[in-house]
């Protein structure tokens, strides 16, 4: 066996055990927020840059774990990578447009360009470089770096700024202490360190957590803890995190499928301090000429800095809340959701739709079973079945499994 490798497992058992309905959840909520990660809060979001294997002391994989749950960084700041590869279709600009659209809400047509409700979705997809900064909870920066110009979004006390240097416009929200701790406490996983947590969450018996070696990511030494699913049928092929050994801080995150390939998901630092930053580093004044637009909306969360947000479910039954008739099927890693879509008839058939029904059947492959027929749309993680009758089977699982999970929840 390697120096620092461990092949000991540890299931929820040998750490806290989370409630079932919020491990449940948590194994849902993670694809989930895989394919909005963009859109989701991006507080901090590092990325990838590994050299050697330092030599450290052995530890467990149940060590490892609460030295994650005992990480108290509040000060860093660094350069981010950040590459999502979900293998979605090209459609010519669709696929943003949708996510910009969904995030971007009622603004629409008209709105800033400095909004990063809308912003904040180019991380979807593709490989993007960031850099970023914090100093506590109450002053956080990101900035995204594209070609010849930079997206900036600052949250500095009560104020938050977002800079768009390609239009010259600017963003501007006002917030509330209250504000800023109801969202710190609920905001999704965006970072290595979130999305770590939700993966752990969903550690059960049907789960493999090893501690694998070592690593180095941005000059700083880690242990390298993967969690694997230890069924079939899942997508999943298996979750990779670096963690630093000295603060415990997870510098890296890696999502591989279970159909081989690059990652879904790689999330890490590639330059990295944990000095505090500059207090100029959060200072920002509108430029000269700047297009500058006020929002002092307090029920909307941008790019979880503005707003009062309505922020991620933390149970099965808060997911409920949103979906009608939402029911999880299966267990383990090949849980699947399945909730009504309210309208009582899926997708338009190429009959009935047209060219709509056409097209949108064309991105899925058509299925039969006990429930009917149905439409899968897959990505390299994430399979959803849309049936005739309106009902939505969603899981990180195969098409096969998917359409076992229907059968049985009918």
């Amino acid at each position: 066996m390697a120096p620092n490798e461990t092949d000991d497992t540890t299931t929820a058992g040998e750490v806290e055990e989370p409630r079932a309905g919020r491990r449940r959840a948590a194994r849902y909520i993670v694809p989930v927020t895989v394919m909005g990660v963009a859109a989701a809060t991006i507080g901090l979001v590092p990325a990838l840059a590994d050299s050697g294997d330092p030599d450290l002391p052995d530890i467990t994989a149940a060590q490892l774990i609460e030295k994650i749950a005992q990480s108290d960084v509040e000060r860093l700041s660094g350069t981010v990578k950040i590459t999502t590869d979900l293998g979605l279709p090209d459609l010519g600009g669709l696929e943003s447009g949708l996510l910009s659209g969904a995030a971007g809400g009622e603004d629409g047509e008209g709105g800033s360009s400095a909004d990063p409700s809308g912003r904040l979705t180019e991380l979807a997809s593709g490989t993007h470089t960031l850099r970023v900064a914090a100093d506590g909870p109450d002053r956080q920066k990101l900035s995204l770096l594209e070609n010849a110009a930079e997206y900036s979004l600052i949250h500095n006390g009560k104020d938050v700024w977002g800079y768009d240097s390609a239009s010259n416009e600017v963003y501007h929200a006002t917030v509330d202490e209250a504000d800023t701790k109801e969202r710190s406490a609920q905001r999704p996983p965006a970072t290595p360190k979130d999305f770590a947590e939700e993966a752990l969450k969903a550690v059960d018996d049907t789960t493999s957590v090893k501690v694998d070696g070592t690593a180095q990511v941005a000059g700083r030494d880690a242990y390298r803890l993967v969690v694997e699913p230890k069924q079939s049928g899942s997508t999943v092929g298996a979750i990779s995190i670096a963690v630093d050994h000295e603060t415990g801080m997870p510098l890296k995150f890696t999502l591989t499928p279970a159909g081989g390939g690059a990652a879904v998901v790689d999330v890490g630092f590639t330059k990295v301090s944990f000095d505090r930053p500059d207090a100029s580093t959060f200072r920002f004044t509108p430029p000269k000429g700047a297009k500058v637009t006020e929002d002092t909306e307090q029920d909307r969360a941008h790019g979880g800095f503005g707003g009062k947000p309505e922020r991620g479910p933390k149970s099965e039954e808060d997911l409920a809340k949103g979906l009608d008739g939402l029911r999880m099927l299966g267990e383990g890693w090949n849980t699947v959701a399945t909730f009504d879509t309210g309208t009582g008839a899926g997708l338009p058939t190429e009959e009935a739709g047209g060219d709509l029904g056409g097209f949108l059947g064309s991105l899925g492959d058509q299925v039969k079973g006990d429930f009917g027929k149905g439409t899968v749309f897959s990505t390299r993680l994430v399979n959803a079945l849309i049936t005739e009758d309106g009902t939505v089977y969603v899981g990180t699982v195969t098409k096969d499994a998917l359409v076992k999970a229907a059968e049985a929840g009918k």
